[in-house]
């Protein structure tokens, strides 16, 4: 069943887009040094954006850190507020149509990961 859902994902959920756009954003930081972790994380993101069905979400259990948080600050002061808020939007619209109530939880899914990605780690769901 995911598999039939991360199809239908790419082609009516905006999947491809958002991958490249995470893609594009993450090669991008990785060219400084400063930017590397910032860009693995947007690399992080293009993943579960291009196959969000089937993978889960998790807290690390050692990621309780303060670097982990500082990080996290510095990632929603620098664009991830604005991240989660284009995928609830998006959410917000495909949640209208019966059809678009799949694709919608993943936005929702993709938010909070883009909201505070450090700390966390995409896995293999049910």
């Amino acid at each position: 069943m995911s598999i039939l859902g991360n199809v239908l994902w790419i082609v009516l959920g905006g999947g491809i887009i958002i991958f490249f756009m995470y893609l594009f954003g993450g090669f991008l930081l990785c060219l400084t040094i400063v930017g590397i972790p910032f860009g693995w994380q947007c690399i992080k993101l293009s993943i579960l954006a291009l196959v969000p069905f089937g993978k889960e979400v998790t807290v690390k259990e050692s990621a309780g850190g303060v670097l982990a948080i500082i990080m996290n600050v510095i990632w929603i002061l620098f664009g991830g507020f604005w991240i989660a808020i284009t995928h609830l939007l998006l959410a917000v619209l495909l949640a209208i149509t019966v059809i678009g109530i799949p694709f919608a939880k993943q936005h929702i899914k993709l938010a909070s990961l883009s909201l505070t990605p450090f700390g966390r780690e995409i896995e293999e769901g049910d």
